[in-house]
Order: C-alpha cells, then sequence, then structure tokens
C-alpha cells in the first residue's frame, strides 16, 4: 500500500528556505506573494494491505523519525 506522509513546520516556526522562496517570486515579478511554508514529502510503500495498520505503521515511522516532533507537523494520506 502506498503513502505519502505531508511534513511541514509548524506555525510560529522561522523558516527561512520558504522566506527565500517569496522573495525570489517577489523579484520574478510575482507580486502579492505574502508568505510561502516550505514542507516535503516523503512516500512510502508498504506491503500492509489493511489501511488503517499501514496508516498507523506510517504514523509511527513519523514519529520515530521522518519528523522533528518539536518543529514539524505531519500528516498521512493513502495515495
Amino acid at each position: 500500500m502506498k503513502l505519502r506522509v505531508h511534513i511541514m513546520l509548524k506555525p510560529g516556526v522561522l523558516d527561512p528556505q520558504g522566506e527565500a522562496v517569496r522573495h525570489a517570486l517577489g523579484t520574478l515579478g510575482f507580486d502579492g506573494v505574502n508568505g510561502v511554508r516550505q514542507g516535503k514529502v516523503i512516500e512510502l510503500d508498504l506491503a500492509e494491505t489493511d489501511e488503517a495498520k499501514a496508516v498507523e505503521a506510517a504514523s509511527a515511522m513519523a514519529e520515530k523519525l521522518l519528523v522533528n516532533m518539536v518543529i514539524e507537523s505531519y500528516r498521512v494520506e493513502v495515495a
């Protein structure tokens, strides 16, 4: 079963990469971009066929390794 883990910085955490992208967009003529937050997506292909168990496993992986729970949040979706 394929799943995606979407990871973003928590609100209030400084995002220098997002700010650099926002600034670059402005220099390219894309006015009106007030903010950019950059995140990452990790795709998992699990042998598990039960959706609930697969999501539970992906969440455990996220919390133990993939996500810095202090500054990042995540959500899991079935792909």
